[in-house]
């Protein structure tokens, strides 16, 4: 069952889509637009599939979820 004390990875990882938005507009503004969307995507993604695991509806699903992000995570590292 889900509560909602503060969860502070929902937390990060959501202050964290918020930079990404950021950089992804100044990327824009110097005409980088397939890089600014692709980091756009999957720097964003991170934290939906987080905020998504919240609600899983099996362990599994929720570790499946937290492999998504982490694999977002990868790509927006490269």
């Amino acid at each position: 069952m889900r509560d909602d004390k503060e969860n502070i990875i929902v937390r990060l990882t959501f202050e964290f889509s918020l930079k990404i938005i950021s950089f992804s507009e100044e990327l824009r503004a110097l005409h980088k637009y397939e890089m600014a969307s692709q980091i756009f995507r999957s720097g964003t993604s991170i934290g939906a599939n987080i905020m998504e695991a919240q609600n899983a509806e099996s362990r599994a699903d929720f570790i499946h979820k937290f492999k998504i992000s982490a694999k977002e995570a990868d790509e927006l590292n490269y």
